[in-house]
C-alpha cells in the first residue's frame, strides 16, 4: 500500500457538503481515506490516502464523483517529533 497526497479546488464549498460526502469516502473502495485539509475561503483542498497506485486512487475519486487535480505519492513523511531527532542528530 501507498501513501498519496492529492490537491483538488472546490471554490464554495461548505461544511454541509463535506459531512455529505462522509458516508461514500467512508466506505473506501478503492483507497483508504487518512487526512482532510480544506481552506474554506479559497476552495484549497488536500488529502492524503492510502492506495495499491495511483491508478486505483483515481477509480476512488471517480467513486465517490470528486474531482482532482492532482495525485502524488508520498515516499518519505516526517513529522515534528521526528524533525527534532533530526535536528538533534538521532538519525533512527
Amino acid at each position: 500500500m501507498a501513501t498519496f497526497l492529492t490537491t483538488h479546488q472546490a471554490p464554495g464549498l461548505s461544511a454541509e457538503e463535506i459531512v455529505g460526502y462522509a458516508p461514500t469516502v467512508a466506505e473506501s473502495v478503492h483507497g483508504q481515506f487518512r487526512h482532510l485539509f480544506v481552506n474554506m475561503f479559497t476552495g484549497a483542498i488536500v488529502t492524503v490516502y492510502d492506495a495499491e497506485d495511483a491508478a486505483a486512487l483515481e477509480r476512488e475519486f471517480e467513486r465517490i464523483g470528486f474531482l482532482y487535480d492532482d495525485i502524488t505519492e508520498i515516499h518519505y513523511v516526517l513529522d515534528g517529533e521526528g524533525l527534532s531527532r533530526l535536528a538533534a542528530g538521532d538519525r533512527r
